[in-house]
């Protein structure tokens, strides 16, 4: 495997929890342990089904959910945090101190996270 070349540790985080979404994703699964596809679509109800599930899978190549998939018909497919996904929450948590802080007139929060 080819490595990724980065500038510096920012861009490694980034590049694993840059994304519309994955913030989200992750404190929504450190939250509630363990989601199915259709509930996490449900609660971010501004993805589309295949954003969600490109995210779902970089989420998954870095070690940050684990995807586990049930042998029946329909198939059942769960996503929970790691361990070092559990890693995250500080920073989560950080970030949503300072959109709180920080959040004006030009944004309509609909779904308080923290």
């Amino acid at each position: 495997m080819e490595k990724i070349k980065v500038t510096c540790e920012i861009e490694v985080t980034l590049k694993m929890i840059g994304g519309k979404y994955k913030p989200i994703i992750l404190y929504y699964l450190i939250e509630h342990k363990t989601k199915r596809f259709n509930e996490i679509l449900s609660f971010l109800n501004t993805v589309s089904q295949r954003t969600l599930t490109n995210q779902l899978r970089e989420l998954e190549a870095d070690g940050l959910i684990n995807r586990k998939i049930y042998p029946q018909v329909p198939p059942k497919v769960e996503y929970s945090i790691t361990k070092k996904g559990k890693t995250l929450l500080p920073i989560l948590e950080l970030m949503c101190e300072w959109g709180e802080k920080n959040i004006d007139d030009r944004f309509e929060l609909i779904m308080p996270q923290c």
